[in-house]
């Protein structure tokens, strides 16, 4: 699926916002650090199932910006960056004029509200990170009729620095009495020596929902804030904060609250949930209907080829699927049986695109055809074969729980042999080529915190054959905002900067080649599968990238291995290289959960000649919607590889028809990371294996079949 960038994503998420409405329980809000709560401390409400907050609030100086993911029922994550002006950390060499932060919460709700118990949930602020917003707490919430929520909690770190006393885990150990001074080091690591450690604070509050649309706030806040006034930041008059918030459309809410007694704060958050789709079912254009054949028709053993000839049945079928956006590649007819090998270029579940063809089917072929298989391909390579009973298509049709149980009927194997099948010339046009605009957006930079570079690119791919392509990008810079930066070389035992430069490739490729590749797909066994790219693979590097991934059709563990020899490309984006050049290369092992969670470790070397690991775990939708976060460790020291110790982040892809309500395969995608530097940089190629044959395989068939009558 073809991927967009950080701006699109951006203009998505703003759209879903104001179209989604998300929060059914009233009153449930979002505080100046982006978590649900009251105005500066946490409750224990919990977002419903897969909710996603982006927050920004602001006060004196002080701005944090959060991306908050209910990641299950019970179970939150959120990331946040924020910028403080005239801050330093204690024991930080120097100061700065604004500090730049990053840093990772969780949060665990224990249980639901009853009409006795409240709800009861602990969370980790900041424990991934600099430690400058550390704070852990225990916390109670209970609702009170259908207007009043109380909560009340007890604080560790920052949340237990104004009224604390004696930490009451002392009991357990004595280790838990003092809280280590923060380190800054250079941040980003597990802080598990100052959890729940230190003196302990009570805080808590109460909600008021005086509309549906507007709630009142109160809070006693046991955050003393005390770097802040050390260095003359605010003024810590009060512990009592006041505040509303104000919910103006479904999804956005505005809030605004005195602080400390002195201090005005200002929040915005916007709410999407990914399970909603704006358009309901999708704008999608209405199917074609089934046609039911008599009794007497479907026994007959065959049809009068003189009368229909099987070179008339191929070519009307793919004139009609063409314009259902599949492309028919070849077909196998009998008397009682027909096989199709396709591409569906329009519909994100390949299970939609089935039953569009289906419908066909049943319109376009002689009634003693009782017997269906569909086998979908990718980039030329055929994926699975699903065969299905043309009775059954009939019966199911206009059924309750028709479309349950035609999935209990079909048959899914690998694809068959190329023998026996009849290729089809193709009617559509080898070449797609065209001219849009591009945006490219980079955040969390400390130096300069909000890049933008804006242009236009003009794109063209031309099918040689169907796993044979030839495509690439050229790009013209009209805007950016960066600052001329400098060549970065390597220091001591920091690794070869394979990623710090890339600001120079904004700057001197302002005309430029993005890629320019050849590939080539293939099936080298019954479920393996292998890809092969040479060229210029992507921005920064050329080279030969080599892949194999051995995945059957209805399992769900897939095994891959990848090898490539790359070369860094010229900072001006032309046809030159640098001296750089390294091999690199991971084994993979993907696996679905059956859940919608996918998870994905690659074990290998990585663009800077080191070894390592990464870890991604994927949360995927049923309408596109995917969030997942990664990590990667490699021999890299923390210290070698600087600010944030190692690589982790949050990626996130949303479906275009998920907006425009229209079917379509593309789709937005950005990564949200502390900070990318050298150790850890894995190539980037498009069209890896993985998420080319998934598509077509049992648990994605299984979680798109409920649009397969759509």
């Amino acid at each position: 699926m073809r991927r967009g960038g950080a701006a699109s994503l951006l203009a998505l998420l703003a759209a879903g916002a104001v179209q989604a409405q998300t929060v059914s329980d009233r009153g449930l809000s979002y505080t100046l650090y982006g978590t649900p709560g009251l105005i500066d401390m946490p409750s224990a409400l919990s977002a419903p199932d897969g909710q996603i907050a982006a927050t920004m609030g602001r006060f004196d100086g002080q701005v944090r910006t959060t991306f908050t993911f209910q990641l299950l029922p019970k179970l939150s994550g959120s990331f946040r960056y924020s910028r403080i002006e005239d801050y330093s950390l204690p024991g930080a060499r120097g100061s700065v004029d604004d500090y730049f932060d990053r840093s990772f919460d969780l949060r665990y709700r224990f249980n639901d509200e009853t009409e006795i118990l409240p709800a009861f949930a602990v969370g980790l602020q900041d424990f991934l990170g600099t430690g400058a917003y550390g704070a852990e707490y225990l916390v109670a919430t209970k609702t009170f009729g259908d207007k009043i929520r109380v909560t009340g909690g007890l604080g560790w770190g920052r949340f237990g620095s104004d009224g604390g006393f004696d930490n009451p885990l002392g009991v357990l150990s004595s280790e838990f009495d003092e809280r280590p001074a923060l380190e800054f080091e250079e941040g980003g690591t597990f802080a598990l020596d100052q959890l729940f450690r230190g003196d302990a604070a009570l805080f808590g509050g109460v909600e008021y929902a005086a509309t549906d649309k507007l709630t009142l706030k109160a809070e006693y806040s046991s955050d003393a804030y005390e770097r802040e006034t050390e260095l003359g930041l605010i003024e810590r008059d009060s512990p009592l904060n006041f505040g509303l918030v104000y919910r103006p459309l479904p999804g956005v809410q505005l809030g605004a609250s005195w602080l400390y007694g002195s201090e005005l704060g200002l929040t915005g958050t916007f709410l999407i949930d990914p399970g909603r789709r704006p358009f309901g079912p999708g704008l999608d254009p209405a199917p074609s209907p089934i046609r039911i054949r008599q009794g007497d028709a479907r026994a007959a053993a065959t049809w009068d080829r003189a009368k229909i000839p099987e070179a008339t049945i191929g070519a009307t079928l793919q004139q009609a699927l063409a314009a259902e956006g599949v492309e028919l590649s070849s077909i196998e007819l009998s008397d009682r049986a027909v096989r199709l090998r396709y591409t569906n270029t329009r519909y994100r579940a390949e299970a939609q695109a089935m039953g569009r063809i289906a419908r066909m089917l049943s319109l376009g072929l002689p009634d003693s055809i009782e017997r269906f298989t569909l086998e979908p391909m990718q980039r030329g390579v055929p994926l699975s074969a699903v065969t299905l009973s043309r009775s059954d298509i009939e019966a199911f049709a206009d059924t309750a729980g028709g479309t349950q149980a035609l999935s209990q009927r079909l048959v899914l194997q690998d694809a068959g042999p190329r023998d026996g099948l009849e290729p089809l010339p193709r009617v559509d046009d080898r070449l797609s080529y065209g001219l849009a605009p591009y945006a490219r957006i980079t955040v969390f930079n400390n130096d300069e915190p909000f890049q933008v570079e804006l242009g236009a690119q003009l794109s063209a791919r031309y099918e040689i054959t169907d796993s044979l392509v030839a495509s690439g990008t050229l790009r013209q810079q009209l805007y950016t905002n960066r600052e001329d930066p400098e060549l970065i070389v390597a220091e001591d035992d920091e690794p070869y900067p394979v990623r710090r430069n890339a600001a120079l490739y904004a700057d001197q490729g302002t005309t430029g080649i993005r890629d320019l590749t050849l590939a080539q797909y293939g099936r080298l066994a019954p479920d393996v599968y292998s890809r092969a790219t040479i060229g210029y693979l992507e921005e920064m590097y050329g080279g030969l990238s080599t892949e194999v991934l051995w995945k059957p059709a209805d399992s769900r563990l897939g095994l891959g291995a990848e090898v490539n020899y790359a070369r860094q490309r010229d900072f001006d984006l032309g046809f030159g290289f640098q001296d750089y050049d390294v091999v690199t290369g991971h084994a993979s092992a993907y696996y679905d959960f059956d859940n919608r969670f996918y998870g994905q470790v690659d074990v290998g070397r990585y663009l800077a000649g080191d070894w390592g690991a990464t870890f991604t775990l994927d949360r995927e939708f049923e309408n596109g919607w995917s969030v997942g976060g990664y990590f990667t460790l490699t021999d890299v020291p923390f210290d070698a590889y600087g600010e944030g110790s190692f690589d982790k982040g949050i990626r996130v892809s949303i479906p275009l028809d998920y907006v425009v309500g229209q079917p379509t395969r593309r789709e937005a995608s950005t990564s949200l990371a502390s900070l990318q530097r050298d150790g850890g940089a894995k190539l980037r190629v498009d069209g890896r294996l993985y998420e080319v044959v998934r598509d077509g395989h049992l648990n994605d068939l299984e979680d798109g079949w409920g649009r397969f009558w759509k």
